[in-house]
């Protein structure tokens, strides 16, 4: 039957952390629809991957819709990822309004609206929403002020969602993930400008795999928040608790990555 059938929706998946979640959620057995702006890399990963794929815009909550009636033909919707997004490096006053809006709208407001569909589509009978937020979310970033926002948003956002999702008994689950830095398209198109330093501070960078893991992993449980590695999450902590003396860490931390980050990934 065609209820016995669950699929599983993953934006931003033609690449890097999406695409990897997808190969790992197809081997669980969902019907996997990944999603990206990118028409090519779609299909190509789509095909190789042995899925579903579709052009959608993650900041627009339509085509977020979209998406969910294109899953729904699949299977009973059951799973559902957040994972576009967009980095930006920069002083928070020599980003572009154009840059600053990208960012805001694909990480915070894509996760919003993929959200609110992804709960009206699993709210009978319940499901996973992940979002992939970031170790951007837990503390001060400089040099990446206005993406950190959009993450820190992105973990506020879950976490309440999750208390609404209780207090209305919808059976679904929603997790957020905040990785470490990781070797990916993103982090590269990043690298030449001084300001992503911070970014290449730990010694050995996550890998997608990694992450991926990580991500599919916390669906197997009720835990809302994971970050990775969980020793950094921790100073990230004590940074947003203590702002004055996590800056001054900070500097530092930003220095050795400037040195790294020359050096390439």
């Amino acid at each position: 039957m065609q209820n016995d059938i669950t699929s599983a929706v993953v934006t931003g998946a033609a690449r890097g952390f999406g695409r990897e979640i997808a190969r790992r959620l197809a081997r669980r057995g969902h019907r996997v629809l990944i999603t990206d702006l990118d028409a090519d890399a779609v299909a190509a990963t789509a095909t190789g991957l042995g899925v579903s794929g579709m052009v959608a815009d993650a900041r627009l909550a339509d085509d977020h819709r979209r998406v969910a009636a294109a899953a729904a033909g699949l299977g009973r919707v059951a799973v559902w990822v957040n994972n576009a997004g967009v980095a930006r490096a920069g002083k928070a006053w020599e980003q572009s309004d154009d840059d600053v809006r990208i960012v805001v709208e694909a990480n915070l407001l894509g996760v919003v609206h993929g959200s609110r569909v992804a709960v009206e589509a699993m709210r009978e009978r319940g499901g996973h929403l992940l979002n992939i937020a970031s170790m951007s979310g837990l503390g001060p970033v400089p040099g990446l002020a206005v993406y950190a926002a959009t993450k820190a948003g992105v973990l506020n956002f879950t976490t309440s969602l999750q208390g609404e999702l209780d207090l209305e008994r919808i059976p679904v689950r929603a997790h957020a993930l905040c990785p470490h830095a990781a070797a990916t398209d993103l982090l590269r198109g990043a690298q030449d400008h001084p300001d992503s330093a911070i970014l290449f501070s730990r010694r050995r960078l996550l890998t997608a795999e990694e992450v991926a893991d990580a991500a599919v992993a916390l669906l197997d449980g009720r835990r809302i928040v994971a970050s990775l590695p969980v020793g950094w999450a921790a100073l990230s902590r004590v940074g947003a608790l203590v702002p004055t003396v996590g800056l001054r860490g900070l500097a530092l931390l930003r220095a050795l990555g400037d040195r790294r980050r020359r050096t390439g990934i």
